[in-house]
């Protein structure tokens, strides 16, 4: 077992007992994440590949390295991964988890579609209302299925778009939009975070992300008290909002993937007070 593995699954255990409410949810991303490691060792090449004579100009640009509108795209791997992926839905809800296997069988469901509608920006989608909305089971897997090889991407180019100082509020390896971010140093610089790939850039804290307004007055956040390391950022222009959390003052390496399922609670509040 990988060391990074080890500390995550040390995390969920943690916030197991933190955020009991949300146990089988954490147990689910504790075997996503076993499989994810067991997946990403049988990857010997990338499977997105990237034009690397147009990176500059597809950073200067505002394009991603990788875009999944498109139909040229090889996702048979990516697909095998998915299927792995159902059987941890299957133990749980083996009806359901039959009936999307089914519909995949028959046609009235397809996987490359499915990854393509994934791409659709949030603004564009239903606000969720409840929990079992914020968090759609199906939605994940296809998200995660992508996973291990958009990583070894993230990876690969992480110096070259680093130099490129992307400034977009999206994600400058698959375009997907952040759910949540980090402070971190002493300077509390802050770090948007793709769950699609897990890739992490340095964006301006007085921003928003989704529109890009910068104006202080209807720039807001909102904390819940004993819970301070987290915040919610909000902007009053596009009514949309992003989860926070603080590590300026900690050594520990944030792990988002964990903290995203751990603050499902600040999704509902936000949702309650009419962002999204």
């Amino acid at each position: 077992m990988g060391e990074m593995l080890s500390k995550s699954l040390e995390t969920i255990e943690k916030y197991k007992n933190i955020s009991p409410h949300y146990e089988e949810l954490l147990e689910i991303l504790e075997e996503i994440l076993i499989l994810r490691e067991e997946y990403r060792r049988k990857l010997k090449e990338n499977v997105f590949l990237v034009d690397e004579t147009h990176i500059d100009k597809k950073m200067s640009g505002g394009l991603p390295l990788i875009d999944f509108t498109r139909n040229n795209l090889d996702l048979s791997q990516p697909r095998q991964y998915f299927f792995k992926l159902l059987e941890i839905a299957k133990k749980r809800s083996p009806d359901e988890t039959e009936k999307i296997l089914k519909d995949l069988d028959e046609g009235s469901l397809d996987y490359d579609n499915m990854v393509r509608d994934s791409f659709v920006r949030e603004s564009e989608q239903q606000t969720p209302e409840e929990e079992e909305r914020i968090f759609d089971l199906l939605g994940l897997f296809v998200e995660e299925s992508l996973r291990p090889a958009l990583e070894m991407v993230a990876e690969k180019y992480h110096d070259a778009i680093e130099k490129s100082e992307w400034t977009e509020g999206y994600c400058p390896v698959c375009s997907k939009e952040p759910k949540i971010a980090e402070l971190r140093e002493e300077e509390g610089f802050r770090y948007l975070y793709c769950n699609q790939c897990g890739f992490e850039w340095n964006y301006l804290r007085i921003k928003c992300p989704f529109c890009g307004n910068e104006d202080q007055q209807e720039l807001a956040y909102f904390t819940i008290e004993g819970e301070e390391k987290y915040r919610v950022d909000v902007c009053n222009n596009c009514k949309r909002y992003i989860k926070t959390v603080d590590f300026r003052k900690t050594t520990e390496k944030a792990n988002l993937d964990v903290e995203d399922i751990a603050t499902l609670h600040l999704d509902i509040l936000a949702s309650e007070e009419g962002y999204e």
